[in-house]
């Protein structure tokens, strides 16, 4: 087979992006299940996740996916002595943090099956007459400073599908809506999240403008109209305080509904009713806008694991010792908590590199604006803490393309466009220090080999995607959690999710990322997720139910190539530059990516993926300097001299599927082997594999200039 080339940029001024793989290749720890931190974040358990090579941390917030309030220390103070209302953790270190939970939300809005029993269930269509929805107290003006009509609250009704609508009737709790709206989606079967499938449209009679509570009966147009999603737009509230009571000012703002009610009207005045008000699985599903985060110690949800004490995290040895990115509480929690977190972590000397405030909002269907509005009031409350800690969001869940909300009043229907958009109006751009996002490129449960040829693309035009919203180019972009998919599937266990890792890691940092952190650092066992054959969670290493090391998987041996070999684990900047592959196939798919850096030690190295399932590529590897050379021609040069080749692939890791039983065989190591190159070696690429040279280059006119120090 002949050779086909790869050829480096190696101009100066071509530098990519510079970047330090002590603080760019990071990991992450997320909620683990009860027990599992002192199983695998001790003893050798913890030294064989270490040697993977991942340096900072990141440590993830599963809480508010949840929808739950986190007290990060146990010990704190109620706002009610009764053990409720909102909760705020000891600021002052006493006991030992080894373990901490989140707590249902009573007054939750949104239906989630599945998750901790019937206390994750929608307070708005259960049938009890008792219980409410209250929206978040912090998005009022008595927070905000700004008239409540700028944070509309809302709920929306799915009646599952297209059904006659001509009437609504509303529980209303205290606070109710003095000013509110009723629409339907003209998207018809389109979910609303599509936000450019359809408009709200506001019935005929659905416009209230001196709303007294109560229950109402509203009629909303003379004919039915079919449609399967209603919303509830809510401007202007009673501001009467709800059931408990008028001590605390944040029971006393926002919007409250006991139940909702969506369906017909007759003329005799009979309401037929389409919701199914249940209190579990079952109920006609809601969605809200946001949640009140008051809350009980009744609340609390050990079943769903536990996040990780502060204290334990810290003195485990999994950051290395190393500055941590850490979370605080924000969609359901309040600034003094979020303040009180900071000073812990300070008086315990704890380094922390940067703070993420909340978790995934775009997935929670979260406005914007009612998240900047938050934002800004968190950031505030942190900086008078620490003034220097480096601040951002908003944690994306991992998308493909722009994350499109309903239109504003300016018709823009970017939601990190108009996130942005509220920092500057407020003046407030300087408190996003970093953006960050997840990354989960592909269809949970549905990704196949040929996704590999799209990962750099993907991830280059999202980066791209975010810098078009408005991003400034000194706000660095950090990807804070990601993998294959969100649900991983064989293919993350198995050789592509290795292929993947390598693929995305050089793609990243080429496309100017600054920091990239592996998930799940903190390995659970297989077979959750996808119910396929021996794939599921998303992991590193083959796990059994008791948390025993059973082998590796593909994407711990390709983070070794990535961060112990590609690049030093050093904390000295390395250089990136740009690499133009010909090999492709037939159709036109590039078959052999490569990832170039210049590292502190002088070395050139190269991380290349092989992505030919069945056949290995022989490659010629050219570094041209179009800056260097006669006459300005540029230069060529190439490996030359001693050079350290290691490769990872199908030789040494196939996966066999049996259930729970799944394991690799072989499970070998990357293969590290030393050569001496010269102007007309060719370098040999396995099949299905991921492989690194690096070595000093010569040729041209800087001859012998670039080999080792």
């Amino acid at each position: 087979m002949a050779a086909q080339n790869l050829v480096v940029d190696s101009s100066p001024s071509h530098v990519l992006n510079t970047f330090s793989p002590i603080r760019a290749l990071g990991a992450a720890v997320d909620r683990l299940g009860l027990g599992v931190a002192d199983k695998e974040l001790t003893g050798p358990m913890l030294q064989v996740i270490l040697d993977s090579g991942w340096q900072s941390i990141t440590y993830r917030q599963n809480t508010e996916l949840h929808a739950e309030a986190w007290h990060w220390n146990p010990q704190g103070v109620w706002s009610d002595p009764a053990e409720r209302g909102y909760f705020t953790g000891n600021a002052n270190p006493t006991e030992t943090i080894r373990h901490s939970y989140g707590y249902a939300l009573p007054h939750r809005g949104t239906t989630r099956a599945s998750r901790g029993g019937a206390t994750y269930f929608s307070r708005l269509t259960d049938g009890d007459a008792n219980s409410y929805w209250k929206s978040n107290p912090y998005l009022t003006r008595v927070f905000t400073g700004e008239d409540d009509a700028l944070h509309p609250q809302w709920v929306i009704v799915d009646l599952g599908s297209l059904q006659p609508v001509n009437a609504v009737r509303i529980a209303w709790a205290e606070p109710y809506a003095k000013t509110y709206f009723v629409q339907f989606w003209t998207g018809g079967e389109q979910n609303p999240r599509r936000a450019t499938a359809g408009l709200w449209q506001t019935f005929p009679t659905g416009s209230v403008n001196q709303g007294q509570g109560g229950t109402v009966t509203l009629p909303l147009t003379r004919f039915q109209v079919p449609a399967r999603y209603i919303r509830i737009w809510m401007t202007a509230s009673s501001n009467t305080c709800d059931t408990h009571g008028p001590a605390d000012r944040r029971n006393c703002v926002g919007y409250a509904v006991n139940e909702v009610s969506i369906g017909t009207l007759a003329t005799n005045g009979d309401f037929q009713d389409l919701v199914k008000h249940v209190a579990g699985a079952g109920q006609t599903s809601t969605i809200c806008s946001s949640v009140d985060p008051w809350h009980q110690a009744s609340d609390i949800n050990e079943k769903a694991g536990e996040q990780v004490g502060f204290d334990f995290f810290f003195n485990s040895g999994v950051t290395r010792g190393l500055p941590a990115m850490v979370p605080v509480a924000m969609l359901y929690a309040t600034p003094e908590d979020a303040a009180a977190e900071i000073a812990y972590l300070k008086k315990r000397q704890y380094p922390v590199s940067y703070v993420e405030l909340g978790e995934e909002p775009d997935g929670q269907r979260m406005l914007p604006e009612d998240y900047a509005a938050l934002y800004v009031q968190w950031a505030a409350a942190i900086h008078k803490v620490d003034p220097n800690l480096k601040l951002g969001g908003p944690v994306f869940e991992g998308v493909n393309e722009d994350i499109k909300v309903w239109p504003d009043a300016a018709g823009k229907v970017s939601w990190f466009g108009r996130f942005l958009d509220y920092l500057k109006a407020h003046g407030r751009m300087p408190d996003l220090a970093f953006m960050s996002f997840e990354h989960y490129p592909y269809t949970p449960c549905q990704s196949k080999w040929d996704d590999l040829y799209r990962e750099p693309e993907l991830i280059a035009h999202i980066m791209e995607v975010w810098k078009d919203d408005g991003l400034p180019p000194n706000v660095p972009m950090m990807m804070t959690e990601g993998n294959v998919s969100s649900r991983g599937g064989i293919t993350a266990v198995d050789l592509m999710g290795g292929l993947w890792l390598a693929d995305y890691v050089g793609a990243f940092l080429s496309a100017g990322g600054a920091a990239t952190y592996y998930f799940h650092y903190v390995s659970n066992p297989l077979g959750a997720g996808c119910g396929d054959n021996g794939g599921g969670a998303l992991t590193f290493l083959n796990m059994d139910r008791d948390y025993k090391m059973r082998g590796h998987l593909s994407q711990y041996f390709a983070s070794q190539v990535i961060a112990r070999e590609w690049v030093q684990p050093v904390d000295t900047d390395h250089r990136v530059f740009r690499v133009s592959s010909d090999v492709r196939d037939k159709t036109g798919n590039v078959l052999v990516t490569a990832y170039a850096v210049h590292r502190p030690d002088g070395q050139w190295s190269l991380l290349m993926v092989n992505k030919d399932h069945d056949n290995e590529q022989r490659v010629n590897i050219r570094f041209h300097d179009a800056t260097s050379g006669e006459a300005g021609a540029g230069s060529e040069q190439f490996f030359a001299g001693p050079l350290t080749v290691v490769n990872y692939g199908a030789a040494q890791f196939q996966w066999h599927s049996a259930g729970a039983d799944s394991y690799a065989d072989p499970d070998a190591p990357p293969v590290k082997t030393s050569m001496s190159a010269g102007a007309q070696t060719s370098f040999v690429l396995p099949k299905a594999s991921i492989t690194v040279v690096r070595g000093g280059i010569q040729g041209g006119s800087q001859s012998g200039k670039s080999g080792p120090k």
